[in-house]
């Protein structure tokens, strides 16, 4: 059986890489990959569909037992990780699984899966980026501006760490999905045949 294909997908919050993620399931099949995270559900998230809500002490137990591809504390808050289980089940079986997460966590996985691909959306420019945070309407101007600064630090990491594959600038949605979807279905075509 064909080994399936791990994407990491990361860029700025707002760039809108849940929508090409999805556009990407939808035309290669596979799965996105439900991160656990200690922190409390926000209003409209799903157990098991936005994320698996644990523990503080079943994460710990997670960590210890390096059950997690990728984790982090994330602003000194909550702990988030990767389960790696079902990751490796589905690239066993040949799928696409789709991991949407931050620079760092890239870096932890891709130490431990060399051959993912992996792919930083850009915001057309920086402003953009800073249109998005304030339309938001979830920070105030003190919030954003701490957001923009860290988003500026994440995407000159991304550029100088040797993990992602292609740089794509989101400045027309259906461009962006198409120019990941190339970069997908190059690297599947390597190592599977199917496609929908």
């Amino acid at each position: 059986m064909a080994r399936g294909l791990l994407l990491v997908l990361s860029g700025p919050s707002g760039v809108g890489k849940t929508t090409i993620a999805h556009e990407l399931l939808r035309r290669f099949g596979g799965h996105f990959s439900v991160s656990c995270t200690t922190r409390a559900p926000a209003t409209g998230e799903r157990e098991g569909v936005d994320y698996r809500f644990i523990s503080e002490a079943e994460f710990a137990r997670m960590v210890d037992a390096d059950a997690f591809l990728e984790h982090a504390l994330v602003f000194g808050r909550s702990s988030y990780g990767t389960p790696r289980s079902e990751v490796d089940a589905s690239l066993a079986a040949g799928e696409l699984v789709v991991l949407d997460i931050d620079v760092q966590g890239a870096e932890q996985v891709h130490a431990r899966v060399p051959d993912m691909l992996g792919v930083f959306i850009l915001p057309p420019h920086e402003e953009a980026l800073l249109d998005r945070l304030r339309q938001r309407g979830r920070d105030d101007e003190a919030a954003i501006q701490r957001r923009f600064a860290e988003a500026r630090r994440e995407m000159d990491r991304a550029r100088n760490n040797g993990v992602y594959d292609s740089f794509v600038v989101n400045d027309d949605l259906s461009g962006a999905i198409e120019h990941v979807a190339e970069l997908v279905a190059a690297r599947l075509g390597r190592v599977s045949t199917h496609a929908h």
